[in-house]
């Protein structure tokens, strides 16, 4: 594809303690059959030797740009970071032990232009950490909602795309805490009317790490819970309602979906 300054795809990747997997991620964006993006590394004080194999591409390619915080922040602010820096018409989020298909930018990129669309999500595979496949496939809804999101939390950040010409980048701050920002972040975008479509198509893989926020299910239950009453504010009764559901759709998407 021409490249456009237009076009260009900025790509969020927070950094820590990532050493053992970073390589296989900027390894799959380097492979990108669309070339007009930058990723913009930012290094969250990472205790391990990741900083410097991220510097080591940095040499390598100029597209790819390091920053790092000045004291251990957290996603949010390290992803708040790389969307102050970043040039791109487009945004995208890859966190540092996720991956991509070859054609994941182009596609999407293109599914946006030609439907005119600010807010999108791939399909994606779950993958466990030595990178074999689990077997799943998340579907993304045709169309999602605020109030249909709110009992579904199914967008993953390794899917999603936003074009910042129809949103502005205000709406992709994301709070300071450090469980469920993202899906504080969408819901900021949902709120304001820009519904997020399904990219049709299985572009992008969730690595499931047994140590990360989201293995822990207590956790999850808890920063979900919280996104209802203290992010959205939610009324006790339709923090309950949206509770059922989310707790029906997490075992549907664990139980159901399997890769065909």
């Amino acid at each position: 594809m021409k490249k456009d300054k237009k076009e260009l795809v900025s790509i969020i990747t927070p950094v820590y303690q990532c050493e053992n997997l970073i390589e296989e991620t900027i390894n799959c964006v380097l492979e990108q059959t669309y070339t007009n993006w930058e990723m913009l590394l930012v290094d969250d004080c990472t205790p391990d030797n990741s900083a410097d194999i991220v510097k080591r591409y940095v040499k390598m390619d100029e597209r790819i740009k390091y920053f790092k915080l000045d004291e251990n922040s957290g996603a949010a602010i390290a992803r708040n970071k790389a969307l102050q820096e970043s040039k791109g018409r487009f945004i995208t989020y890859l966190d540092a032990d996720d991956l991509w298909k070859k054609d994941k930018l182009e596609k999407q990129v293109k599914f946006m232009l030609n439907n005119n669309y600010a807010f999108t999500c791939t399909d994606y595979e779950k993958i466990d950490e030595e990178g074999n496949t689990l077997n799943k496939i998340v579907k993304i809804p045709k169309k999602v909602t605020y109030n249909l999101f709110l009992r579904n939390t199914i967008i993953q950040t390794v899917g999603v795309m936003v074009d910042t010409k129809l949103t502005g980048k205000e709406l992709l701050m994301m709070p300071n805490i450090r469980r469920r920002q993202d899906a504080a972040t969408w819901c900021q975008l949902l709120k304001n009317s820009f519904n997020c479509y399904e990219v049709p198509e299985n572009l992008s893989y969730y690595r499931v790490v047994s140590n990360s926020l989201s293995s822990n299910k207590f956790k999850a239950v808890k920063g979900t819970w919280y996104l209802y009453r203290k992010i959205e504010k939610l009324s006790l009764l339709k923090s309950c309602y949206c509770f059922i559901g989310y707790s029906f759709n997490a075992v549907r998407k664990r139980i159901y979906i399997k890769k065909k």
